[in-house]
């Protein structure tokens, strides 16, 4: 089973505006409605392509029980803590001559809650594979990943963590099967600038040596770049397409990856298809669906470096 947690979900509102103005009243001229959260997109991805998915994490009120509704529309097993108090937050996604977003800051999470939860993991089972992902609410630990990936070591699951700073540096002794920075997310971590692709595989070999097995490097437009617990790098050159989406690439990049190392435990594959979910995901409105991801999947290729 892969499993995903979505620590603090969101119904993202977007509004289609033409020109936003500050103090003035605005009017939309189109509104859509999603359940929003990178545990969810990774489930969602992987559920259109045929592949098992358990979704867990916190809902609150009367938004939680629309983003359940949403989420069993889309055909993946959710197994989501209920909060008593509170409510799932909405983001406020205003789309026009430029994007503009208002995220809420969603409900607290008490101990007893954070317990379920932690309950919920003990039924994971070697070969289970957990994909952690995303920020995490002010109402909880700030070392929440490292409490899950030091309860799950030594069990034979393979984790995914796709965080920034210094939430993903702390899980790196732990061995994450993979991690996915982009490129400013890696000239973060070890404070440079990375002006090629020497200095990206360079910095990429780093976090192996700290710990991490797989590091696949996201260069959006560019492509993606993956350096393999076997030693291997390999490079995907990026799609093309009309850019429509900004939102859900990325976890629509694990989610490929995901389910082509899962196909015959071959990188190349995976890092195929993960780069054809990203890409569809970027040139679709929403979440892409499994016609895309083929239709993109064909212009590809990957090449060893």
């Amino acid at each position: 089973m892969i499993y995903t947690i979505t620590f603090n979900p969101s119904l993202d509102y977007i509004m289609h505006v033409d020109c936003f103005e500050e103090g003035e009243t605005n009017r939309s001229k189109q509104e859509e409605i999603y359940p929003g959260g990178k545990g969810f997109n990774v489930s969602t991805i992987l559920s259109r392509l045929n592949l098992e998915t358990t979704a867990l994490g916190f809902v609150a009120g009367f938004t939680g029980e629309e983003i359940v509704k949403e989420l069993k529309e889309r055909g993946f097993d959710c197994d989501l803590c209920q909060l008593e108090n509170g409510l799932s937050r909405i983001n406020v996604k205003m789309k026009g001559a430029k994007e503009t977003e208002i995220n809420g800051s969603g409900p607290d999470i008490p101990q007893e809650k954070l317990n379920e939860l932690f309950e919920k993991l003990d039924h994971l089972q070697e070969n289970d594979i957990l994909v952690l992902a995303g920020s995490i609410p002010s109402s909880l630990p700030s070392d929440i990943y490292e409490q899950i990936m030091k309860k799950l070591d030594q069990q034979g699951i393979k984790i995914i963590v796709d965080a920034t700073n210094d939430l993903l540096k702390k899980v790196l002794p732990y061995h994450p099967f993979l991690i996915k920075p982009n490129h400013r997310e890696l000239e973060e971590l070890f404070n440079v600038k990375i002006e090629n692709q020497e200095d990206l595989i360079f910095y990429a070999r780093k976090l192996q040596e700290q710990g991490a097995i797989n590091v696949l490097v996201s260069l959006g437009k560019d492509g993606a770049i993956l350096v393999s617990e076997d030693d291997h790098v390999y490079y995907c050159a990026g799609a093309k397409g009309k850019l429509l989406n900004s939102v859900g690439s990325g976890d629509s990049m694990v989610a490929g990856f995901i389910a082509g190392y899962l196909k015959d435990k071959k990188y190349d594959v995976a890092l195929k298809l993960g780069s054809a979910c990203g890409g569809a995901t970027a040139f679709s409105e929403d979440l892409a669906e499994a016609s895309m991801i083929q239709e993109v999947y064909k212009q590809l290729k990957v090449k060893e470096l």
